[in-house]
């Protein structure tokens, strides 16, 4: 048999491995986002059931006759819409100060030529390897020193600043054509000017995946609010949700799991509407 007569056959074999493994590999993640949900959907499912249908064995999975009770009681046991109003109010704080304190400094150590810029970075890196629990001492003494140390401002002022929100940017600005930037300051624009109306727009999937990052982060952080928020009316809700546990240790967990679930969505409704402008970001992050 002649090469002339085996390249056809070949020819249309490949489409069809290529459609055989692309089937293979969107069922394989079909099946790992299915497992991935099964836990959100148990919460949901058993947050609607009655208080002697919670926790059985086999799991229930669908109910015909759901209730919202145990929602009503979350809110008629602690300050659930005060929790909620704090959680969004320093998230949206965090967010957008960090998104833009990232941004500038992202620019400046992608663009901006200086004395011990490198080293700088360099440093910067390396304070992302420090946890939180190392920081937290320091970080209190010196709020308590502002008079801060018992207001919703120790909370998110330290939060202002992210370092991996800095490398992040920085590695999206050098993919970004130096080209544009130089045809820019030809037509008179300043430094600012460049970043404000061409490397911004330009990275709206960057900004948005580190505000996604951010966002969620700090929605769920539990750490740096136990420690400064004592007083109801500051606490946010993942403090709220231990407020919660204490106050109803004898009640039925569908209560807890109404709570969660109320705390749960939103965040998930944010990232399913983001997801595509996020993996953008995170996919072309580091590529020229």
């Amino acid at each position: 048999m002649s090469a002339a007569d085996v390249a056809p056959h070949s020819q249309l074999r490949s489409p069809r491995i290529r459609r055989i493994r692309r089937f293979g590999a969107g069922s394989i993640l079909l099946v790992l986002a299915l497992l991935m949900l099964l836990p959100i959907v148990w919460l949901v499912v058993q947050s609607t059931l009655g208080t002697g249908s919670a926790l059985r064995v086999p799991p229930v999975w669908l109910t015909t006759h759901p209730t919202t009770a145990n929602y009503h009681q979350v809110v008629g046991i602690i300050p659930f819409f005060t929790f909620l109003y704090n959680s969004v109010k320093i998230t949206l704080i965090v967010t957008v100060g960090a998104v833009t304190t990232s941004a500038l400094a992202a620019y400046a150590f992608a663009r901006l030529r200086f004395p011990g810029r490198d080293v700088l970075f360099i440093v910067l890196l390396c304070a992302i390897m420090v946890p939180n629990q190392v920081t937290a001492a320091p970080t209190y003494v010196l709020m308590n020193r502002l008079n801060l140390s018992s207001s919703q401002a120790a909370v998110w002022l330290p939060g202002l600043v992210n370092v991996f929100g800095i490398f992040l940017l920085r590695q999206f600005f050098q993919g970004i054509p130096r080209d544009l930037e130089e045809a820019a300051r030809i037509d008179g624009l300043s430094t600012i000017g460049i970043l404000w109306r061409i490397i911004l727009p330009l990275s709206r999937s960057a900004l948005t995946a580190l505000a996604i990052l951010i966002g969620s982060a700090t929605w769920n952080d539990y750490f740096w609010p136990s420690i400064y928020l004592t007083n109801r009316s500051q606490m946010t809700l993942p403090v709220g949700l231990i407020t919660l546990q204490g106050l109803y240790k004898q009640g039925s967990p569908v209560v807890m799991f109404a709570a969660i679930s109320m705390t749960v969505v939103p965040l998930l409704l944010v990232f399913v509407f983001a997801q595509r402008a996020m993996t953008e970001s995170l996919t072309m992050t580091g590529f020229k």
